[in-house]
């Protein structure tokens, strides 16, 4: 409940000057030779009506105050007008990113883990998911339902498809899933760490058709880079972890930014990729417009009828029980 006019209950001060006017119009005096006769009577019912009846007449001009002052209970739609942007995370799944430089996990395990975090965060936005190592696919394609997305993002498994980095397909992939959108703002978030290796598609190509459909790509060079541990299957020993070197190509990367509009960055730990994902979010936001209607129900006579029932009961009372002598 709401009061619209708020602004009626400041008669409420007025209260102690009705008080001392209506005392000083209710002092009676009779002419009584003497009032022996009085000494002694018990105090009666009559009297503590009629000593109730300013307090009855105050409820009644604090509800007819309420009365005046709109009470209303509100009611309010929205309407929501949301340009959001159409978001594909492009996910290197290629065999180096099992290399285990982000402790206590690997690239891709934490790859996954961020991106699932900045999917959460995000409201009104279509994302989907590409995968690509020798080749490219999409795992999930543009939807609002997250959960869905969330559940398939979990599902990736490094071996899905035939080792390799084709870097190009990947963007090329993402690019198909987002040419005939009508977002606001159309962005690929491609997470690699290797070099373009395989597809018939190079990365530059890519970036120039993404550029043609005003696509922005923001490239993530995941990896610490120079001799990372990596683990290897021994058919004898079982697993074991060797010392190799996986070359991040930025180079191609920064290119691939340029071009379409993105940024470069570089992740080297998971507070890094994080940070990356956190400074993304930022940069690509959605625009919501919302216009809410409100339509008030107006309930003043809950306060109404019961002063006009109180002010008819203290007139039945002056004009019956409580009748004085003028």
């Amino acid at each position: 409940m709401v009061f619209r006019h708020p602004a009626f209950f400041l008669l409420v001060f007025l209260l102690p000057l009705i008080f001392m006017w209506a005392r000083g119009r209710e002092k009676l005096e009779f002419a009584y030779s003497s009032v022996d006769l009085l000494k002694g009577r018990p105090a009666t019912t009559r009297m503590f009506l009629w000593k109730m009846l300013p307090l009855l007449r105050a409820l009644v001009f604090v509800l007819l105050i309420a009365a005046l002052a709109r009470p209303s209970s509100v009611s309010s739609d929205r309407e929501y007008q949301t340009h959001g942007v159409d978001i594909l995370i492009a996910l290197d799944i290629s065999g180096s990113m099992l290399a285990e430089d982000f402790q206590p996990e690997n690239r891709v395990a934490v790859a996954k883990q961020e991106a699932i975090k900045f999917i959460k965060g995000r409201e009104n936005d279509r994302i989907g998911l590409v995968v690509f190592s020798k080749k490219a696919f999409t795992q999930c394609p543009l939807t609002l339902d997250y959960r869905i997305l969330i559940e398939l993002l979990g599902e990736i498994r490094v071996g899905m498809i035939a080792d390799g980095t084709a870097i190009g397909m990947g963007i090329a992939t993402a690019v198909n899933r987002l040419r005939d959108s009508n977002a606001k703002s159309k962005v690929i978030i491609l997470l690699t760490d290797g070099e373009n290796n395989a597809g018939n598609i190079d990365p530059i190509t890519a970036a120039e058709l993404a550029k043609s459909f005003g696509i922005k790509v923001y490239t993530i060079g995941i990896g610490r880079g120079g001799m990372v541990p990596f683990p290897v299957d021994d058919p004898l020993f079982g697993k074991r972890y060797v010392q190799a070197n996986v070359d991040i190509d930025e180079t191609t990367l920064k290119r691939i930014a340029d071009i379409t509009g993105g940024l470069f960055f570089r992740a080297r730990d998971t507070a890094g990729l994080a940070e990356i994902y956190e400074r993304i979010n930022k940069l690509e936001k959605s625009e919501v417009k919302v216009k809410e209607y409100k339509s008030f129900n107006e309930l003043f006579p809950i306060f109404l009828f019961p002063a006009i029932l109180l002010l008819f009961l203290d007139i039945f009372l002056r004009r019956t029980i409580l009748m004085k002598v003028p």
